[in-house]
């Protein structure tokens, strides 16, 4: 069947790769460990299971020589990489050419300088894999093309959206590019409504006064980061935001009594000093999973993507696959235990980044938290310290976190301001880490790497350098 794809050489290119993978007797799925990753394996896995083709599914926290080896000592013909695997072709080539396993990579971060004939990756076409098409969108893709004669995979363009905004493509008020097309789909599909919302996390779960207390990406004196001002703000409001003694959550109210609450905070912001762009910024494009159950997790896909953040950040991928995968028993209650706990982390992370404070070079700002934030949240911690007062937004922060007695995490988070002003954390996390002996890439606005424990004041010199150069 032809594949719906927005652009003709990536629709061929995934044709190809899924041509290969009907061939083959057995598939090993392997896939990174995050929002966007366990989305992708999901999508690849119902893509796999619907066309027959048998399989098995595996998750990396990190792909590196060591997990390829690995990767290749299970002696599969074909291993399907998702969400990762264009960075790391230098060493899934070698195997390729010692017969190892064929190499088939859907994936949207920086390819490294070797390629290989099944390669699925929206840079190749001139797409921006850090705000137009995600991992997950690129399993997406590959999905359509492996649809028979009477298949349709349409509606696995719900999970590749959770994907997306898991990747924060969605930090402009809404997905653009090549994501637009994908969630053309899961509307038609009928399993996902987009509307214009009032742009806050938490709207199906959160009680209206921690709906507005939390909202970090728009600053509101006097509600944000505020239990008492929030609570009088909506006090003061012609909505009845209690019923039966409890406060009520987004949504809980009708159109109405939305737009009520809307309208009043975009005034109270205005009024407040709030620059117009944030102001815009409170309004944006919500994503609703239509055929979840209303006032949980899985009916916002934010929050979707926050659940399956907190199984993988515990290295419980095959929890978040799960729930992926429709378990709404057993996986999903042990998704709310891990969401629990990745919350109280989270903010004990962030009071720990507010208390220390950062460290300023010229061009960045940073802090190492040795091992009192986990490496695999560092950067989510570092991202939530971007929307607070503890950083300054006109510099990228970047977080470090003990991996090993050998090695340190680094973690790096920018504004979409500041890539519009030429930052590219992916380019500084791969050349400062490789100057140190270490590794990284990522995205423009998102990026990590690896590094020798005690090389991290040169890494530091030399990712200030590369910043500066960027942003002259």
């Amino acid at each position: 069947m032809a594949v719906a794809a927005p652009v003709p050489d990536l629709a061929d290119r995934a044709t190809d790769c899924a041509d290969r993978l009907r061939e083959a007797g057995r598939v090993l799925l392997a896939s990174h460990i995050d929002a966007d990753g366990i989305t992708s394996a999901a999508i690849a896995s119902t893509a796999l299971a619907r066309a027959g083709i048998d399989h098995e599914v595996v998750f990396e926290k990190q792909l590196d020589a060591d997990s390829i080896a690995g990767i290749a000592a299970r002696e599969f013909d074909v291993v399907c990489f998702t969400d990762f695997g264009s960075g790391q072709l230098d060493a899934i080539a070698d195997h390729e050419e010692r017969g190892d396993f064929v190499p088939v990579i859907a994936d949207h971060h920086q390819p490294a300088d070797r390629d290989t004939r099944y390669h699925l990756n929206p840079l190749l076409e001139g797409i921006d894999g850090a705000s137009e098409l995600s991992g997950a969108g690129a399993s997406y893709l590959l999905a359509r093309a492996l649809e028979g004669p009477d298949g349709d995979n349409r509606d696995l363009a719900a999970l590749a959206v959770v994907g997306a905004v898991g990747d924060m493509q969605d930090s402009d008020g809404g997905l653009v590019g090549a994501n637009e097309s994908i969630v053309a789909d899961g509307v038609d599909a009928g399993v996902l409504e987009a509307r214009t919302d009032l742009d806050l996390y938490g709207r199906q779960t959160r009680p209206l006064p921690k709906l507005l207390e939390y909202a970090s990406d728009v600053t509101i004196p006097g509600i944000s980061n505020d239990e008492v001002g929030a609570i009088s703000f909506l006090t003061d409001l012609d909505v009845d935001v209690k019923r039966d003694g409890e406060w009520r959550r987004w949504v809980d109210l009708d159109a109405e009594e939305r737009r009520t609450l809307a309208s009043a905070l975009m005034r109270r912001a205005v009024a407040s000093g709030v620059p117009s762009d944030r102001v815009e910024a409170l309004v944006g494009t919500s994503y609703t999973l239509v055929d979840e159950e209303p006032g949980t997790e899985l009916r916002d896909v934010s929050e979707f993507s926050t659940l399956l953040n907190a199984t993988a950040r515990y290295e419980r991928g095959d929890v978040g696959l799960a729930v992926c995968l429709g378990d709404r028993g057993d996986a999903l209650a042990e998704a709310r235990r891990l969401l629990r706990t990745h919350r109280q982390n989270l903010s004990e992370g962030l009071q720990w980044v507010k208390t220390e404070g950062v460290t300023h070079e010229e061009h960045l700002q940073w802090f190492d938290a040795g091992s009192r934030i986990r490496e695999t949240i560092v950067g989510i911690v570092a991202g939530m310290a971007v929307g607070s007062p503890a950083v300054d937004r006109s510099k990228p922060v970047i977080a470090f976190a003990e991996e090993s007695a050998e090695e340190l995490k680094v973690s790096s988070r920018g504004s979409h301001g500041l890539v519009r002003r030429g930052l590219d954390l992916s380019a500084v996390m791969r050349e400062a880490s490789r100057a140190v002996g270490g590794d990284g890439g990522g995205h423009d606005v998102a990026a990590g790497a690896t590094i020798p424990t005690e090389e991290r004041d040169a890494f530091l010199a030399e990712a200030d350098r590369i910043v500066g150069e960027q942003l002259s």
